[in-house]
């Protein structure tokens, strides 16, 4: 007999085409929000990093004490996470002066030893198995490293590597499709593509986020950072109330 308890369900979303969309849009929203409290509001990297970092241990507190999926609160917890990465990474990156390659590599690092710890304490990195605290702290800390790595990653592609934020928007978009591929077609592990698709959602939405807000001389659109940022909350928003929202099954 089928089991539909609460029992049987993750405490994370399954992942569908809805998951996938919201997700880009939230990294999107990272880029923008976290530009606009650390250069349009002029508070610094460091200071935007306390803020969005605060806001995600509170989100993420809150997550592990409910009982079970809730849209909302996680989808908060994404966002903070995505707005925390893109300060984080920016602070790294450009006042400690280790630069995008320097940074990603760091980053790298961390996100794969965290995946390692995560697999070696517990046993799998199957976002089915995200019920427990002890799981739920290993799957928010991997995802704040992988939100970090992406903004690194989005932006040594964009400026170091010389593709502009369009050409890496299209070789991160590329990329995605071929991890979708792997997925129906290849024998590697889900857990490995899901992270691999995680992570290189992050740099698209960085990507995308500098061609909406920076100057025309750079490359973007301008447009207002306040302004994309309501416009991509309200998106996601819609979306979460649109598309249905799961929770995943864990696994048997």
């Amino acid at each position: 007999m089928r089991d539909n308890t609460p029992r049987a369900l993750a405490k994370v979303p399954a992942l569908t085409f809805g998951f996938w969309v919201i997700k880009v849009l939230a990294t999107t929203l990272g880029e923008t929000g976290g530009d606009t409290v650390s250069m349009s509001l002029g508070l610094g990297y460091a200071v935007g990093t306390v803020i969005f970092m605060a806001v995600f241990l509170l989100a993420v507190a809150a997550q592990i004490r409910t009982s079970r999926f809730r849209p909302a609160l996680y989808w908060l917890t994404v966002i903070a996470s995505t707005t925390v990465g893109t300060t984080l990474a920016d602070f790294a990156d450009r006042s400690l002066g280790i630069g995008y390659t320097g940074g990603s590599t760091l980053l790298l690092g961390l996100l794969l030893a965290t995946l390692f710890t995560w697999h070696r304490t517990l046993g799998s990195i199957d976002i089915g198995t995200v019920a427990s605290p002890r799981a739920e702290g290993f799957y928010w800390l991997t995802i704040m490293c992988s939100q970090t790595l992406g903004t690194a990653l989005g932006d040594w592609t964009a400026d170091s590597a010389g593709m502009g934020y369009l050409g890496a928007a299209a070789v991160f978009g590329g990329v995605l499709l071929l991890v979708a591929a792997a997925w129906h077609w290849s024998p590697i592990s889900r857990g490995t593509l899901f992270w691999t698709a995680f992570v290189l959602t992050r740099p698209l939405g960085a990507v995308v986020g500098d061609f909406l807000d920076k100057p025309l001389d750079h490359g973007g659109l301008a447009v207002s950072r306040y302004g994309a940022s309501v416009v991509l909350l309200v998106a996601i928003g819609v979306c979460v109330a649109v598309f249905p929202q799961r929770a995943a099954a864990r696994p048997h």
